[in-house]
């Protein structure tokens, strides 16, 4: 169970604060593409999704789009916002973390990963060692694959919740 605690919770990405990041010393921002960013169905990012990339970057912070889907759909999408992408990435398993880490020469205290999914994205990134932020689904619909995790998934958040172990990310910042 300790390894599907995520660091912060959130209801979107959106809804966070750059600052914030940088409050808790984040310079490298990996972040899920799938329910977490955009809708499974957008294989080009929308006017809010560009306008969040574009601060993020114009912010000095490392952005890479990371996803399981397959390359053709996370390069389209990583190309209309103009992002470095990783496909295919096989969460939860942490080879390819490792490699990108150690590739990018990002620093472990120094990295989040922010998804939807407590058995993919926080589960890989408590693994590795970095910082985790789970949010909600954007969208109510799911790829097959991701609705099985949900499933499977489902008592760990009920726990979580009941345990009031989801710390939001305004517990460390407050509501600026």
């Amino acid at each position: 169970m300790k390894k599907l605690i995520p660091t912060f919770h959130a209801q979107h990405i959106y809804e966070v604060p750059l600052e914030f990041f940088k409050q808790i010393g984040i310079k490298n921002i990996l972040v899920d593409l799938d329910n977490t960013l955009a809708s499974y169905h957008e294989h080009e990012a929308n006017e809010k999704a560009k306008a969040l990339v574009q601060s993020i970057k114009a912010s000095g912070f490392n952005l890479v789009i990371v996803s399981n889907n397959r390359g053709s759909r996370v390069q389209a999408y990583a190309q209309s916002v103009g992002v470095e992408y990783k496909a295919n990435m096989r969460k939860p398993l942490k080879f390819k973390f490792l490699r990108l880490l150690n590739e990018k020469n990002f620093e472990k205290h120094a990295t989040i990963l922010i998804g939807d999914q407590l058995l993919t994205d926080v589960f890989v990134a408590n693994r590795v060692g970095i910082k985790s932020m789970l949010v909600e689904k954007l969208v109510k619909e799911d790829q097959w694959t991701t609705r099985i995790n949900r499933q499977l998934e489902r008592p760990f958040r009920r726990r979580l919740i009941k345990k009031k172990m989801l710390r939001s990310w305004r517990d460390i910042y407050g509501t600026k």
